[in-house]
């Protein structure tokens, strides 16, 4: 079976959060992945998450919080997180940039990595979009990224491959062994959905996720699979929808 968990980001905008959690408990999540913002109260998210028998085994950490790695070590302890993702950099930071901030950038990220395996934590990172713009000279950042940090993993938020103009499942050929968790997502057709940023439900959209999750499975070992909308207008059905479109990957994997 496949941990199906859901990105709290998706659910920002639908306080309280403790209320959230006992419906994304009752619609049948057992996990769910945590972001920066939440962390200021790491003791009472705690506490909710066990009380709507919830786990928080991945979270994303902004890179400043991961520069103050005991506090980030503390966090994740507290919360049960055993896999901490850099989620992005500030805008000003992507754009325009040489080759040279990204390995830059890369090597802060080796180092980070480095000091949460030294004390039993993975770590890695998770794309966006910008990654995937050509640099001057041809290269990649996210080539650079993975390359420069070789023992960092990679959670890969797969929407925002293809919003990146590319193949995602190139992409699973090329690093599947890096990547232990995956952002399950979907892009509305051209034109629709523009109140949500052209996001959609997972499985209502123009990805094919049949084929995507099976080339997830071929070509990585990824155990998290996390439901994420950056900005949906109605947060339950979001998540009913998606939770109901992904279970019938189940029926599929459990007739083999």
């Amino acid at each position: 079976m496949l941990d199906f968990s859901f990105q709290l980001y998706s659910a920002r905008n639908f306080p309280p959060l403790d209320t959230v959690l006992g419906r994304l408990a009752a619609l049948g999540y057992k996990q769910v992945e945590g972001f920066g913002g939440l962390y200021g109260e790491a003791d009472a998210l705690a506490a909710s998450l066990k009380k709507h028998g919830l786990a928080m085994p991945t979270g994303h950490f902004g890179l400043a919080q991961l520069q103050d790695t005991e506090t980030a070590l503390k966090t994740a302890e507290t919360l049960g997180i055993k896999f901490l993702y850099c989620p992005a950099i500030p805008k000003e930071e992507r754009l325009n940039q040489p080759e040279a901030k990204w390995v830059q950038l890369g090597e802060t990220l080796a180092r980070l990595g480095e000091a949460f395996r030294k004390r039993g934590f993975g770590f890695g990172w998770h794309n966006h979009d910008f990654e995937f713009h050509a640099l001057d000279n041809g290269r990649l950042p996210m080539d650079i990224l993975l390359e420069t940090a070789p023992h960092n993993e990679w959670e890969m938020d797969v929407a925002w491959v293809v919003k990146g103009g590319q193949d995602p499942v190139a992409w699973l050929k090329k690093y599947g062994s890096r990547i232990n968790a995956v952002h399950v997502k979907d892009i509305a057709p051209a034109g629709q959905n523009t109140n949500e940023d052209g996001w959609a439900d997972v499985g209502q959209g123009t990805l094919d996720w049949n084929a995507l999750q099976a080339a997830i499975k071929q070509h990585t070992n990824a155990r998290y699979w996390v439901m994420e909308h950056d900005n949906p207008s109605d947060v339950d059905r979001f998540a009913s929808r998606s939770i109901a479109s992904v279970h019938t990957w189940n029926l599929v994997e459990n007739s083999k």
